[in-house]
């Protein structure tokens, strides 16, 4: 039996012509000629990156109630399995749907936006806040009104005048 020194001296690289660059690709016994990739496991790595996720499926009420009544037709053996096979869904969801069209759901079964609901607003609401501000601005004038006759009877008092134009004599006091 050689050893491997023999092996490598009997075999060394290879050339196509004298004075060629050495062919790639071929060992040297059990070294690894300059070139040649190392055969260890699987040489492509898998990919670090996580999968994503599919997104949800969104069934449409015109969806559910065409499939709900494909099934409905539905009179030989196989044929519910095989309409279910081709749109992918479950027997639950046929189950789930036919409850609520049983249950007159069908409002339920229209699309909804999810999240928060927005709220019809009052039709009215701009006019009261028209009218509270307008309240404001007369109560606000009604106020000075009332200082200034408040004035105007002190003002009378103090020069001894009555409310009506004429003076004060000791008599009517």
């Amino acid at each position: 039996m050689e050893s491997w020194q023999n092996v490598t001296r009997q075999n060394p690289i290879q050339t196509n012509e004298p004075g060629e660059a050495p062919v790639m690709g071929v060992t040297q016994g059990a070294r690894r000629a300059s070139g040649v990739t190392p055969i260890t496991g699987n040489p492509e790595r898998p990919d670090p990156e996580v999968a994503e996720m599919k997104p949800r499926r969104k069934f449409t009420a015109n969806y559910k109630l065409r499939i709900l009544h494909e099934a409905d037709a539905c009179t030989e053996p196989g044929q519910i399995g095989a309409l279910l096979r081709r749109e992918g869904l479950y027997f639950s969801n046929l189950t789930i749907w036919r409850r609520q069209r049983s249950e007159g759901l069908l409002n339920a079964m229209q699309s909804k936006k999810r999240g928060r609901k927005t709220r019809e607003q009052n039709p009215l609401t701009p006019k009261v806040a028209e009218l509270e501000k307008e309240n404001e601005r007369l109560k606000r004038r009604l106020r000075e009104a009332h200082t200034i006759i408040e004035v105007q009877k002190k003002v009378c008092e103090m020069l001894e005048i009555s409310p009506d134009g004429r003076e004060m004599s000791d008599k009517d006091s």
